[in-house]
């Protein structure tokens, strides 16, 4: 077989560029007058015609009749209720405001967690993870939560505890509470 020389590669190359050149061209030159007729045709239709405006309806007001209705605004009608709640309150349940607080009194209830126990000298000790990632030991009568957290026991499974929380009508009532064991 005979070896072509680079200037014959290039002859070649440049004639079927022109070859495909003069193809792509000479589809452009076919005739279009289709088209032309298509496009008169759609000029020349009558232009669809546009919906009259609607007519705007005047605005009717209302006068509102119902004065001697009772109205919903008036909190008198919870007065009774308020006046039972305000007797539960009157309850001796509060908080002890001579107590000092214990550091995880610091934290709210919802982002310690307990991370373990330990028995020490016949005692279950709770590991409770702060926030800070930090481990602190608590007992039974140990206080967390930043709702007077009173813990009545630890055992492996959790923390059981009791809150004093405010009731929204002035006074106090007790809320009972659990930290499980964190997996």
């Amino acid at each position: 077989m005979k070896k072509l020389s680079a200037n014959t590669l290039d002859i070649i190359l440049w004639v079927l560029m022109i070859v495909s050149i003069t193809a792509l061209l000479s589809g452009c030159g076919r005739d279009r007058r289709d088209l032309e007729d298509y496009v008169e045709e759609v000029k020349s239709r009558e232009p669809p015609g546009i919906d009259p405006i609607p007519e705007v309806k005047p605005y009717q007001s209302f006068k509102y009749q119902a004065n001697n209705a009772r109205n919903p605004f008036d909190a008198s009608i919870f007065q009774a209720k308020i006046v039972q709640n305000i007797r539960k309150t009157n309850s001796k349940i509060s908080p002890d405001p001579n107590r000092t607080p214990e550091f995880l009194e610091n934290f709210p209830l919802d982002t310690l967690r307990m991370v373990g126990t330990l028995e020490q000298r016949g005692t279950l000790w709770a590991l409770v993870q702060t926030p800070e990632k930090t481990i602190q030991r608590i007992s039974k009568g140990n206080y967390l939560g930043q709702n007077n957290g009173k813990v009545l026991d630890v055992s492996d499974a959790g923390i059981k505890l009791e809150e004093i929380i405010p009731d929204g009508f002035g006074g106090w009532r007790k809320r009972d509470g659990n930290i499980a064991l964190s997996e």
